[in-house]
C-alpha cells in the first residue's frame, strides 16, 4: 500500500502541542492576537453563515456543535458543559475543533479546543470591554475563580490595560489557586471575602461561574452607575448569573441574538427586548458606550465565529511553529472511484 498523499494528512494539534505553541508565542501575546483575529472577523460578520449552536441537553449538562463558514473555510467546534464533572475530578468544559476547505470538503486542521476555548473566551471578553468599558478602567472584580478565571484576568490586562483584579469565589481554594497562578504576571491581586467586597472600586465586573441554574451572582444594587458587566457564566438554558433588574437598566450587547436569547442572561426577558450586536459596534454601525453613567452588559455565550477565528489563528501559526502531527484521516485511493480496491490491497 502506498503512503498517504499530502492532501490526506491532516495537521493535528494535541493538548501538549497547544501548550507548546502558547508558551512559544507567550500567553499574553496569544490573547492579544486572538482578540485582534476575532475583531477582524466581527468586522466582516455578514460574510459568515450563522446558526445557533446545535445542543443536546441532559439533566447533568450539554453537548454542542458550533458550525460556521465564510464561504472559503468551514469550521466547527464540539464542546460540552458538565458542571458536576468537577466533583469527579473531570473538566467542566472540553472541546475540539476542525477547519475544512470549502472547495474540496477536505479537513485542513484538527485541534484540541479545551485550552483554545478558554483563550478565545477571554480574548472575546476583553475585546468587548475594549469597546464598551469606561475609558481608563483599571480595576476588575472577577467573581468565580475556576478554570476560566486566570485567562480572563490576563486578557483584560493584555488587551485593556487593567492593573488590578479583585478575586472572589464561594470556594476559597479556587481563589488561592488563582492567586498562585497569577503571581508574577504584573497584576495587583486582591482576594475578597464576598462578592460585595470584590466589586468595591471596580469599573468592570466579570462573572464566570459554573453552576447550571438560575443564580443571582450579582443582585441589583451591586451594579452601580458607569460599570461594565461581563457575564460569561450564563451560557445555556436555565443558567443565569444576574438579577433581572440589572438587565432592565443596562444597555445589552450580544454576539448573536437568536442564540443569546436561548442561552444568555436575556433568556429571562421578552423576545423583543432590545439588544445590540457587538459586531455592529466594532464595525461602526452602532454606538457602544455613550456616557459615563451608562451601565453596559456584554451577555457572552460564545459563538462559532470566535472559534473559527481561533482555529484560523492556530492554523496560521503552524507555518512558523511545527507544533502538530500529521493524521491519516482521509482515505486516498490511487483511483478515487476504487475505494474498495484500496481496502482489499491493505490486507
Amino acid at each position: 500500500m502506498t503512503a498517504p498523499s499530502r492532501q490526506a494528512l491532516v495537521p493535528f494539534v494535541s493538548v501538549a502541542n497547544m501548550m507548546k505553541l502558547v508558551h512559544q508565542i507567550g500567553i499574553e501575546r496569544v490573547l492579544v492576537d486572538l482578540a485582534a483575529e476575532i475583531e477582524e472577523d466581527f468586522r466582516r460578520w455578514p460574510s459568515f453563515d450563522k446558526t445557533p449552536r446545535v445542543a443536546s441537553h441532559s439533566d447533568v449538562g450539554v453537548i454542542e456543535l458550533m458550525p460556521t463558514s465564510d464561504g472559503e473555510t468551514y469550521g466547527f467546534k464540539y464542546v460540552n458543559g458538565h458542571p458536576s464533572n468537577m466533583k469527579k475530578g473531570l473538566q467542566t468544559v472540553t472541546a475540539f475543533g476542525l477547519l475544512a476547505d470549502v472547495k474540496t470538503g477536505y479537513p485542513i486542521l484538527l485541534s484540541e479546543m479545551t485550552i483554545l476555548t478558554a483563550l478565545r473566551t477571554a480574548a472575546t471578553s476583553a475585546l468587548a470591554a475594549k469597546w464598551l468599558a469606561p475609558k481608563g478602567a483599571r480595576s476588575m472584580a472577577l467573581i468565580g475563580n475556576g478554570a476560566q478565571a486566570e485567562f480572563q484576568a490576563l486578557a483584560f490586562k493584555a488587551v485593556c490595560g487593567l492593573s488590578e483584579i479583585r478575586l472572589y469565589d464561594i470556594d476559597p481554594a479556587a481563589t488561592r489557586k488563582c492567586l498562585r497562578n497569577l503571581e508574577g504576571h504584573g497584576i495587583r491581586l486582591v482576594p475578597c471575602a464576598s462578592a460585595e467586597e470584590a466589586i468595591e472600586g471596580a469599573e468592570i465586573i466579570t462573572t464566570v461561574t459554573a453552576d447550571k441554574q438560575y443564580a443571582t451572582i450579582l443582585s441589583d444594587n451591586m451594579a452601580g452607575a458607569g460599570v461594565h458587566l461581563n457575564a460569561v457564566g450564563g451560557d445555556c438554558p436555565g443558567k443565569t448569573e444576574l438579577h433581572r433588574d440589572i438587565l432592565l437598566r443596562s444597555d445589552i450587547f450580544v454576539e448573536y441574538p437568536p442564540q443569546t436569547r436561548i442561552e444568555g442572561e436575556i433568556q429571562v426577558l421578552p423576545e423583543d427586548h432590545p439588544v445590540t450586536e457587538l459586531w455592529e459596534v466594532i464595525s461602526g454601525a452602532a454606538t457602544g458606550r455613550r456616557h459615563p453613567d451608562q451601565v453596559t452588559l456584554f451577555d457572552s455565550v460564545g459563538f462559532a465565529v470566535e472559534d473559527f477565528a481561533a482555529l484560523r489563528y492556530v492554523h496560521r501559526q503552524l507555518e512558523r511553529f511545527a507544533f502538530c502531527e500529521p493524521l491519516d484521516m482521509i482515505a486516498d485511493p490511487d483511483d478515487p472511484r476504487d475505494l474498495f480496491g484500496m481496502l482489499l490491497r491493505a490486507a
